[in-house]
């Protein structure tokens, strides 16, 4: 049996995530309060009690999601005995999930990634002004076909494929009146849904550039160790473990495709038949499922969760 353990990306938080483990277990605890120290903010407030507008917000969200993955990486560390070192094959984060991926397995600390993650959000919701970029997406097609409307739909803007996030599912990023563009064009090439998303800025496209220049600057300070297992990159759905490499990818994503069905198949390949999302929700196990159906998933993110992974780790060591 080889497992991977993937962390989700923005648009799995909810208020309140966390909380119910930071009550519980102190390792918890201290992972919000050291991205508390990070941030100079009561962010862990703001995640389990809200505003939801407030934890939405792009510059909290992604921290704030790291936070909750990191929390329950901890407590699973201390009361399930977990090791990636030794019981993981790979590591996996759907965008921002990377960052989280990354200090899990010890390339980055907590402190670091709470910083960047801060500075990643602030800075890719700077980099467009309101209004001007929006996402859409295509259910019912492939990253071919969507790769092929953003083009013709382009007419000059950018219109670029954010998200190939397999099942059918690809996201489209640009200009927003690109994107109107290929919506309609979408429809009339039989895609079966094209829907323009609730977002606060385009990212994963090309306008993303001035946000990629601050990260490269920042991660290029920024002390970074080979994480104990590779990382399956958004960049390219390989695995990489060089820290230049991993600092490249980092960058490259900001502005490029999340190749989310590329790093599912490309794993399975690699032999993993499970993978265990951390962190709030169950998105990337939906995402999984509908990539490789055989794959075996399972989330944790709660008490309950926790104790059903020690339960379900001791019944495969005393067999």
């Amino acid at each position: 049996m080889t497992t991977a353990f993937m962390f989700p990306g923005q648009g799995s938080q909810s208020v309140g995530m966390g909380k119910a483990l930071a009550d519980r277990f102190p390792e918890a605890r201290a992972v919000f309060d050291e991205v508390d120290a990070a941030l100079g903010q009561e962010l862990s407030a703001t995640i389990f009690e809200g505003p939801e507008a407030d934890l939405t917000a792009t510059a909290n969200a992604q921290p704030a999601l790291m936070a909750t993955s990191l929390a329950v990486v901890r407590v699973l560390q201390a009361h399930a005995g977990l090791d990636l070192a030794t019981q993981a094959a790979f590591v996996a984060g759907h965008s921002l999930g990377e960052y989280s991926a990354l200090a899990a397995a010890g390339a980055l600390s907590i402190f670091d990634a709470a910083r960047l993650l801060r500075l990643r959000g602030e800075a890719m919701q700077a980099a467009v002004p309101a209004g001007v970029g929006a996402m859409a997406a295509l259910l019912g097609t492939d990253a071919e076909q969507a790769g092929a409307i953003a083009a013709d739909a382009a007419e000059g803007d950018v219109c670029d494929v954010a998200n190939d996030n397999g099942g059918g599912q690809v996201v489209l990023s640009g200009h927003a009146a690109a994107i109107d563009r290929a919506i309609a064009l979408a429809k009339q090439r039989g895609v079966k849904r094209a829907v323009l998303l609730n977002v606060s800025a385009p990212f994963h496209c090309g306008l993303m550039r001035s946000a990629a220049d601050k990260m490269q600057d920042a991660l290029a300070t920024v002390s970074m160790h080979p994480p104990v297992v590779p990382l399956f990159a958004n960049r390219d759905g390989k695995p990489v473990s060089d820290v230049d490499s991993i600092r490249q990818s980092l960058v490259a994503q900001i502005c490029g495709t999340v190749r989310w069905r590329d790093v599912v198949l490309t794993m399975a390949e690699a032999g993993v038949d499970d993978l265990v999302e951390l962190g709030s929700g169950a998105v990337l196990c939906g995402l999984v499922k509908r990539i490789t159906p055989g794959l075996r998933t399972i989330s944790v993110g709660t008490p309950a969760d926790i104790e059903a992974f020690a339960a379900a780790r001791n019944s495969i060591q005393e067999h």
